[in-house]
C-alpha cells in the first residue's frame, strides 16, 4: 500500500451538526482533501496548537508531550491506517532508544499530538480513494463550502447527539461587538474555558471574511 503524506488544511465549524467540526487534511503535492468530523474538544486541542495560543495550565495533549519528552519518547509518525464503517483508525509510531512501538489512537488525538511533536502525518492511498475529495478551487473556498459536502460517514468516532442548548451558546456571540468578542475571548482563556474560546475565535474569523 502506498503511503500519502498529509498536512492540516484547516478546521471548519459545522453549522448543521451541533458541537461538531470538520478537520480537513490535504495530500501534500496533490489536490485531494480528507475531511473528518471531530468533536469540539478535539478541534480545540488542534486549533490551540496551530494558532499557538498560550494556556495557563497544560492541556491533555500538552501533558502527553511533556511526559514523552521527560522520558525521551519521540513521536516519529502519525498514520491513519484504516477506514471501517465510516470511522477512521489511526496509530502513533513512537520511538525510544531501545525500541519502536505502535499505539492505537483516535485520529483527532493523533493529529493533535502530531502537530505538537512536529512529526509527519500519513495515510494510505486506499483511504484517500475511498474518502478523499478532489478540490476544484482553493482551500479557502473548500473550507467555506464544507457544509455542502456529505460528511456524516467520515468521522473520527461515532458522534453523540448534542443538546439543543449548545446551538444557542454558539449563536450568542453573534450579537457582541468586535471589542466585546476580544474581551470575552481573553476572559475565556483566562478561565480555561477553551471550548468557548474556540467558538469565539470562529466568530471573530467569520467577521474577517
Amino acid at each position: 500500500m502506498k503511503k500519502i503524506k498529509l498536512n492540516i488544511v484547516g478546521i471548519s465549524y459545522s453549522q448543521t451538526q451541533s458541537g461538531a467540526y470538520a478537520l480537513v487534511l490535504g495530500e501534500v503535492d496533490g489536490n485531494r482533501r480528507l475531511p473528518i468530523i471531530i468533536g469540539g474538544f478535539e478541534a480545540q486541542a488542534i486549533a490551540i496548537e496551530i494558532e499557538k495560543v498560550s494556556t495557563s495550565r497544560p492541556l491533555t495533549h500538552d501533558l502527553f508531550k511533556s511526559f514523552a519528552d521527560e522520558f525521551s519518547i519521540r513521536l516519529e509518525e502519525v498514520l491513519i491506517y484504516n477506514l471501517v464503517d465510516g470511522i477512521f483508525f489511526a496509530k502513533l509510531l513512537c520511538k525510544t532508544t531501545e525500541k519502536t512501538t505502535e499505539i492505537d489512537a483516535r485520529t483527532s488525538d493523533a493529529v493533535a499530538l502530531g502537530i505538537r511533536f512536529g512529526c509527519p502525518i500519513y495515510t494510505y492511498d486506499f483511504i484517500m480513494d475511498a474518502a478523499g475529495i478532489v478540490i476544484e478551487s482553493n482551500d479557502f473556498a473548500f473550507l467555506e463550502n464544507i457544509e455542502n459536502i456529505e460528511l456524516k460517514n467520515i468521522q473520527d468516532e461515532p458522534q453523540k447527539e448534542k443538546p439543543v442548548e449548545k446551538q444557542k451558546e454558539t449563536s450568542a456571540y453573534t450579537s457582541l461587538t468586535n471589542d466585546q468578542l476580544e474581551k470575552t475571548l481573553d476572559k475565556a482563556l483566562e478561565n480555561e474555558q477553551y471550548e468557548a474560546a474556540a467558538k469565539i475565535r470562529d466568530e471573530i474569523e467569520r467577521r474577517k471574511l
